[in-house]
């Protein structure tokens, strides 16, 4: 019963990052996301306000898409790794890689962390 319940919500996570990205609204992933759960990035801490991350994530591209490539599930944790392409809002091709962690309980998610290769976010020039 508990693989089935670990199974769930990363499952559920992965095609809702995807439709939040295909439709540019953040309400498909943040709603999997229980109320205090805590987000953090390469940027540091994020709080709780699973929508206002996901918002903020969104708001960096024109357009990305993520592709989930491995995956390690355990009963109350997952670290999804993942490859994105598409445009950064300026217009700039993104292509990057990193994993994401989930903390869950069967009601939904109770944490993120995600770690990636933050080289692309970088401007190089004036």
């Amino acid at each position: 019963m508990s693989a089935q319940k670990g199974d769930g919500i990363p499952a559920r996570f992965k095609e809702a990052l995807q439709q939040t990205e295909e439709k540019r609204d953040a309400k498909f992933v943040a709603n999997l996301f229980r109320q205090g759960a805590h987000l953090t990035n390469l940027g540091g801490d994020h709080g709780n306000d699973a929508a206002e991350f996901w918002k903020a994530y969104l708001n960096q591209f024109g357009e990305v898409h993520s592709e989930f490539v491995s995956e390690v599930v355990g009963e109350s944790s997952a670290a999804l790794e993942w490859r994105s392409r598409g445009t950064m809002a300026d217009g700039r091709p993104v292509d990057y890689r990193g994993v994401s962690v989930l903390d869950f309980d069967a009601e939904g998610v109770t944490g993120f962390r995600t770690y990636y290769d933050s080289a692309m976010f970088v401007r190089t020039g004036a």
